[in-house]
C-alpha cells in the first residue's frame, strides 16, 4: 500500500474499524462520541448523569500473561469488579482483553486458557531454517487454532451486543509497512455481522502477538483508494506495551465539565515486573543482543505505565496499576512452561481475590505521591 493512501485506509469497507493513533486522533474522538450516546441511549435514566466509567488497560508481556488472567479472575470471583467501558489489550493482552470485555461465563474460559496452555499450543519451531530463509523462528498455526476455538461466532455477536450499550474494545497490533500503531475497533467489526468478521478479529488477535522475528507476521487484506493491498501487522507491542487512549483526546474533548464530565476510573494491568532482573551477560554477540532487546522491551512497558499516569492526571482520571512484584520468585524457566504459568496465575488470582493489587502511582512517583 503506497503511503500516501494510508489515511484511507479500510477493512471490510468499515469506515471505524480501525484507526492510526497519530494522525486519527479526531477521528477516535468521535467514535469515543458516539460510543457516548449509544450509552447514554442504553441507560436506565438517559438524561441523568451517567454512572462512573471503568478503563482496564492489559499489557503484553507472552505467559507473564497469566498474570494479569489470574488477578481479572480473581478480581471478579470476588463479586466486586466493575464492568468496564472500554477495554484495551496489547499481544497477550489482546487475548485476555475479550473475555473480561464480556465477563460472565467468559471468566471461565480465560482461566481455562492461562492454566491449560503447552508450548505445542503456541507455535512448531521452524529451527535456523526459518530465520535463516522464512519470515520467523516459528509457525503459530497451533496459537491461531487456539484463538479460533476461543474467539467463535457466539464471542462476535456478545462484543456486538455490548459495542451498541456504548462499550469499547480495542486491540493494537502494529503495521510494519508503515511503522505506525494501529487501534483496531473490535466492536464496530463485530456489529456490521459480516462472515468475514469472524476471522478478521481472529487474524487481529494473531497479529497483536506476533513477536516480529520469533512469529510469523499476520497479512491483512485493506482496502484503499479503491484498490486492495496486504498489509502487514505484528505485535503492537512493537510501538507500545500498553494504552489506555491516545493522550490527545483530553485535548480534543473537555473531559471535567459539559456533557462528557463524569468519574472515570482507569486500571492498568502490567503482565511483567518493574523492577530490573539483574543478569551475568556473557561476552558473546547473542547474548549481548538479547540482553539488549530484553531492556528496552522492559523499559518501553516501565515508560508506557508513566505516559498513561501523566495522561490520567491531566484528564483527571483516577489511576491504579497492578504488576508483578518482587514477592513473586524471579525464577528463570523455558517459555509458556506449564508449572510457571499455573504458579503465576494463582499469585494474580491471590491478589486480585484479596483487592490488594493496585498501585496509585507507578514505582518512581509512588512515594512522592502517597
Amino acid at each position: 500500500m503506497p503511503a500516501a493512501l494510508a489515511d484511507q485506509v479500510t477493512v471490510l469497507g468499515i469506515q471505524n474499524a480501525r484507526f492510526w493513533p497519530d494522525t486519527q486522533g479526531a477521528a477516535l474522538a468521535r467514535e469515543g462520541a458516539q460510543a457516548f450516546q449509544r450509552e447514554r441511549a442504553a441507560a436506565d435514566n438517559p438524561v441523568g448523569r451517567l454512572r462512573p466509567a471503568n478503563f482496564l488497560a492489559i499489557s503484553g508481556g507472552g505467559d507473564d500473561g497469566a498474570f494479569g488472567a489470574g488477578l481479572l479472575c480473581g478480581w471478579a470471583d470476588t463479586g466486586k469488579m466493575p464492568s468496564f467501558k472500554l477495554v484495551t489489550g496489547v499481544s497477550t493482552g489482546a487475548m485476555i482483553a475479550p473475555f473480561v470485555f464480556l465477563e460472565g461465563a467468559y471468566k471461565d474460559r480465560l482461566r481455562t486458557l492461562y492454566t491449560t496452555i503447552k508450548p505445542d499450543n503456541i507455535l512448531e519451531t521452524r529451527g535456523l531454517y526459518g530465520a535463516l530463509f522464512g519470515d520467523a523462528l516459528a509457525d503459530t498455526t497451533p496459537l491461531f487454532q487456539l484463538i479460533s476455538r476461543y474467539v467463535d461466532e457466539q464471542m462476535l455477536a456478545d462484543i456486538a451486543r455490548e459495542y451498541a450499550k456504548g462499550r469499547l474494545l480495542l486491540i493494537g497490533t502494529t503495521s510494519l509497512d508503515e511503522q505506525r500503531p494501529i487501534i483496531w475497533n473490535i466492536g464496530a467489526i463485530a456489529a456490521t455481522g459480516r462472515r468475514e468478521a469472524l476471522e478478521l478479529v481472529r487474524k487481529i488477535v494473531l497479529a497483536s502477538a506476533a513477536i516480529p522475528g520469533a512469529f510469523p507476521p499476520v497479512m491483512i487484506e485493506v482496502e484503499a483508494g479503491g484498490r486492495r493491498y496486504q498489509e502487514m501487522n505484528v505485535d503492537g507491542g512493537a510501538v507500545v506495551q500498553t494504552f489506555l487512549y491516545p493522550p490527545d483526546i483530553g485535548l480534543r474533548v473537555n473531559l471535567h465539565s459539559g456533557k462528557y464530565a463524569r468519574e472515570r476510573h482507569a486500571y492498568i494491568v502490567r503482565n511483567g515486573r518493574l523492577d530490573p532482573d539483574w543478569a551475568s551477560v556473557d561476552r558473546r554477540f547473542l547474548t549481548i543482543v538479547g540482553r539488549a532487546i530484553a531492556t528496552m522491551i522492559h523499559y518501553s512497558g516501565y515508560n508506557d505505565i508513566l505516559r498513561i499516569y501523566a495522561t490520567t492526571k491531566r484528564d483527571g482520571v483516577d489511576y491504579s496499576l497492578a504488576y508483578i512484584e518482587e514477592d513473586f520468585p524471579n525464577t528463570k524457566h523455558e517459555n509458556f512452561d506449564p508449572g510457571y504459568l499455573r504458579a503465576l496465575f494463582d499469585y494474580g488470582y491471590a491478589k486480585g481475590n484479596r483487592g490488594s493489587p493496585w498501585h496509585k502511582a507507578p514505582p518512581l512517583l509512588e512515594t512522592k505521591s502517597a
